[in-house]
């Protein structure tokens, strides 16, 4: 893999569907040419799930042992049925599945943590770059790497800095990425000096009092976020008015104690790309954040094809330390809200905390104004629950680490040097247009599994194309499209002329992408109901939707709401109605509605 595997933030608008390249990275090196059915069932780490399911690690030998072999026959079964939980049956059964049969994930040996294997962790690099790296003709910086080199496997970055210049959003500014790597661990005592922060993470903390066999001075916080250290850092680098604005952005995991764990969504451990900045006056770091939030929006939309919904969070809901925060919220395939991103203004909650100041222009000294933003692997949650359907996991083209399979087909020695030529000239062509492709000549399976696999039940790559001695006679292909199953899905004697299969597999991925943002969006817009009392309020959340009302009322009857329904106030949302309105709860005068959903 290439050195570039942590891009730095672009902070460009997404380019438009007809610039924007189809591919960012080759995934020939990530996936090998076959991956084995293992379909062990990731259900049975599941901790507190729907199902019932507990960690194995809470069990009594006996009991786990007896849990174990009935997950071998669970795996010996899957494996030989190549079994999907419908997700019309049971949508965390199926969430489950998916995960296991995609090989996306599995569950580590602590209870509530999660592996990321090389097929899940290259959606995660699709999302790394997808987000915030610019076309390669954007970028006119450099890059700088320090300490040790990237690994093959990108399994451990220990030290890398990265600087890259984008003058389309920061003029002559520098964003750059770092990596916190000796700061996993936090004084308790940073934590403390932020009274809403250390209240509202502290049944999350994971704490550290021994080093060395001895008992530590003071113990150390396994890093739930990083506001704290950054602002003991920020101290040492900003003096000047000169020095600001500083952005830092981070690819990094991170620890909160989660008592109860869905893989991808809610792990003891995640990774996540963290941004912090720090700025001179209170409109610039507004600005900031609403840029941040806007960023988000967009490749929700442009790349993963969920359809969210952008506003503000509520005083109850703001992340702990912050003045405001703002998020972006999708709807998943059960119908429970999923936050997948958020930005927060920090005011200057954290720079009064830890003193960070700045000499302005007038000699005098102030508090710097300050911003963090971020999005974690809880997106790749998302994807797998808005697109997936009763078959198993469907990828947007613009998040897939693969976009097209090619399979050829062929029964005698002479049918398969045709076959295989025609099949390797179609892979160049494709490659050198920007396509991420993966070619699947194995000669284990029979083609039928191998549609099964790549498309159907496992990969979710969008794009099939098959390749036999009658279609390299004709000189065409067969196409398939993921998201539209049957012969209704197929076409028939497509040229293999390059020019005419290039543009034809780019107009089909374009297709598939805008297919997929419109059929969540009619999921999303037919399961949100415009309430105009807490009874109506009430009957929406009990069939499973969302509500949309007036909302002005206390945080005490907010909080009543949550604990009566399950529901909370997701966001007001910046898209508001025109007119007087009336709060649902109070009857009172209401100057925004808010949608109230239950979550994950």
């Amino acid at each position: 893999m290439g050195a570039l595997r942590l891009p730095s933030l672009a902070f460009l608008r997404s380019p438009s569907t007809a610039t924007r390249p189809w591919t960012h990275f080759s995934s020939s090196s990530i996936l090998s040419s076959h991956f084995p059915l293992r379909l062990r069932s990731i259900r049975r780490g599941c901790l507190a799930s729907s199902s019932g399911g507990v960690s194995t690690q809470s069990l009594t030998k006996e009991e786990e042992q007896q849990q174990q072999a009935a997950a071998s026959r669970k795996s010996a079964q899957m494996n030989q049925e190549g079994a999907v939980t419908p997700r019309s049956l049971d949508f965390n059964a199926w969430y489950l599945d998916v995960i296991a049969s995609a090989e996306l994930a599995d569950y580590g040996p602590v209870r509530g943590t999660m592996v990321i294997r090389p097929y899940g962790y290259a959606i995660w690099e699709a999302i790394q770059v997808g987000t915030f790296a610019p076309p390669p003709s954007r970028l006119v910086g450099t890059v700088l790497l320090v300490g040790n080199t990237l690994r093959e496997e990108n399994l451990k970055l220990s030290f890398v800095l990265c600087a890259l210049v984008y003058p389309q959003r920061l003029g002559n500014r520098l964003m750059e990425n770092t990596w916190l790597v000796v700061l996993m661990f936090i004084p308790y005592s940073f934590i403390e000096k932020e009274a809403s922060h250390v209240e509202g993470f502290s049944p999350e903390l994971a704490l550290v009092t021994i080093g060395g066999g001895k008992e530590l001075e003071e113990k150390l916080v396994v890093r739930p976020t990083s506001e704290t250290i950054v602002n003991h850092m920020f101290t040492q680098w900003i003096h000047s008015y000169r020095d600001l604005p500083l952005m830092i952005n981070q690819w990094a995991n991170v620890t909160r104690w989660e008592m109860r764990t869905k893989p991808f969504i809610r792990t003891l451990e995640f990774l996540w790309q963290e941004g912090h900045t720090a700025h001179a006056t209170a409109e610039e770091a507004e600005k900031e954040a609403l840029q941040m939030i806007d960023l988000y929006e967009k490749f929700a939309y442009d790349v993963a094809a969920i359809p969210v919904i952008t506003g503000r969070k509520s005083k109850v809901e703001t992340f702990a330390g912050a003045s405001r925060t703002y998020t972006i919220e999708a709807m998943m395939g059960d119908r429970k809200a999923l936050q997948a991103g958020t930005s927060h203004n920090l005011g200057q909650n954290f720079s009064r905390a830890f003193g960070t100041q700045f000499t302005d222009e007038n000699g005098q000294r102030q508090l710097v104004w300050q911003t963090s933003w971020a999005i974690s692997t809880r997106f790749i949650g998302g994807i797998i629950m808005t697109h997936g359907d009763d078959a198993g996991l469907m990828l947007p083209p613009r998040i897939a680490p693969i976009q097209v399979v090619i399979v050829p087909i062929w029964k005698t020695a002479d049918d398969k040097t045709g076959v295989l030529d025609a099949v390797a000239s179609i892979d160049q062509v494709l490659k050198t247009a920007g396509i991420k492709v993966k070619v699947d000549d194995s000669e284990q399976r029979t083609p039928g599994w191998k549609f099964n696999f790549w498309e159907m039940k496992f990969k979710g790559v969008p794009l099939r194309i098959e390749v036999g001695p009658r279609d390299v006679s004709n000189r065409t292909v067969v196409i398939s499209r993921r998201d539209v199953p049957g012969k209704q899905g197929k076409e028939f004697g497509i040229s293999m002329e390059p020019h005419v299969l290039e543009s034809h597999v780019k107009r089909r991925l374009d297709d598939i992408q805008t297919s997929l943002l419109e059929r969540a969006t009619l999921f999303r817009d037919g399961n949100i109901v415009d309430v105009s009392s807490y009874e109506e309020l009430k009957a929406a959340i009990s069939e499973g939707k969302w509500a949309r009302g007036p909302w002005s009322a206390s945080d005490a009857e907010e909080l009543k709401v949550k604990e009566e329904t399950g529901a909370t106030i997701r966001c007001f949302p910046f898209e508001q109605p025109e007119g007087q309105k009336k709060c649902l709860m109070t009857g009172k005068l209401a100057d925004e509605v808010a949608i109230f959903a239950k979550s994950y």
